[in-house]
């Protein structure tokens, strides 16, 4: 029996954000639709199967991902959260009417007598009506359709879509495999940008870009000095840039400075040690988990229409009554 005649209707990939589960989703469908698959199972990169998935428009495969990230145009196919920026007016979920116009192409004859394949990326980017407008298709798929849902957040999606799909685990790789090739990649602060990443080295490749590198910097050389922090002057300068970034480097300061003060030791920027190591010893544990949740709550509304300037001024004002007793501490 072919591997291809016992694939479920569905797969779901799961893991973390940032380590290649898009890449390995695509490559599975490539492999799939092949039309002369090498012994290895993989695509023989010569076929006219293969042909369309170059030029990138593969009559039996479709790719469903919110149009923020069509228009962001990712080659490893990560999020856009962190080192590049997304069209704000485009919509950031995969839609009911990107599900519906499913409608023909699972019905349809397949154009090169095999397989049709749908990826969607990333899974949890359908809302609630979306993903019961899949539901249907998903308990009863035509035969010789396959889903593979990209989730790097599989507990929001729901748990009727979840069930109906075979998942698997996707690792995270290890430091030191990662930390190898990304100095492939000519990484210059590889160590650096896998630690900003949370040891994703994709995610990380994309975080090593010059300019994300030189913006990040700029506020986290605030964050770290409370004796010339000025909530307004900040909120003015993040105001152009991504708030999506912000609230990040934001979230991840504050995870090191309660790590630091629990248990000795930063996760996310340890180039700032120095700096978190003299604000964790006075800053209030309980005002810092307080201050987590208010970015938790403007992080739930990043990409809905609000005014930027005003969020950041607030966030840096309560940070700024969070660090400000620290002054003493330095005299």
């Amino acid at each position: 029996m072919s591997t291809k005649a016992t694939l479920p209707g569905a797969l779901l990939l799961q893991g973390r954000g940032g380590i290649g589960k898009f890449n390995l989703a695509y490559t599975l469908a490539q492999a799939l639709l092949c039309e002369s698959p090498l012994d290895s199972g993989e695509a023989c990169e010569h076929c006219g199967s293969c042909h369309w998935f170059k030029i990138g428009g593969h009559p039996d495969f479709r790719l469903l991902e919110p149009e923020a990230q069509s228009s962001a145009a990712e080659s490893t196919g990560e999020t856009a959260e962190q080192g590049k920026a997304t069209d704000k007016k485009a919509s950031q979920f995969i839609t009911v009417a990107q599900i519906r116009e499913l409608a023909d192409f699972v019905n349809l004859t397949t154009h090169r007598n095999g397989m049709r394949i749908i990826l969607a990326h990333p899974a949890e980017a359908m809302n609630v009506h979306a993903a019961n407008a899949l539901l249907k298709t998903l308990e009863e798929p035509p035969l010789g359709t396959l889903f593979i849902l990209v989730s790097h957040q599989p507990q929001r999606l729901l748990p009727t879509v979840r069930s109906r799909c075979q998942k698997i685990d996707a690792p995270l790789p290890g430091r030191a495999e990662a930390l190898k090739w990304l100095r492939e990649q000519e990484v210059a602060e590889a160590e650096a940008c896998l630690a900003q990443s949370g040891y994703a080295p994709l995610a990380a490749l994309r975080l090593s870009a010059e300019d994300y590198q030189i913006k990040r910097r700029q506020i986290l050389e605030q964050l770290g000095a409370p004796d010339r922090f000025d909530p307004l002057a900040l909120a003015e300068q993040g105001d152009k840039m991504e708030l999506a970034w912000i609230l990040n480097w934001m979230q991840q300061w504050v995870y090191d400075l309660a790590s630091i003060g629990m248990a000795g030791q930063a996760r996310y920027q340890p180039e700032s040690s120095a700096e978190m190591n003299r604000l964790a010893k006075a800053v209030n544990l309980i005002e810092l988990f307080r201050f987590q949740q208010e970015l938790l709550t403007a992080q739930r509304a990043v990409h809905h229409p609000l005014n930027t300037r005003l969020v950041l001024e607030q966030l840096f004002f309560s940070y700024w009554q969070l660090v400000n007793r620290q002054e003493a501490a330095y005299v």
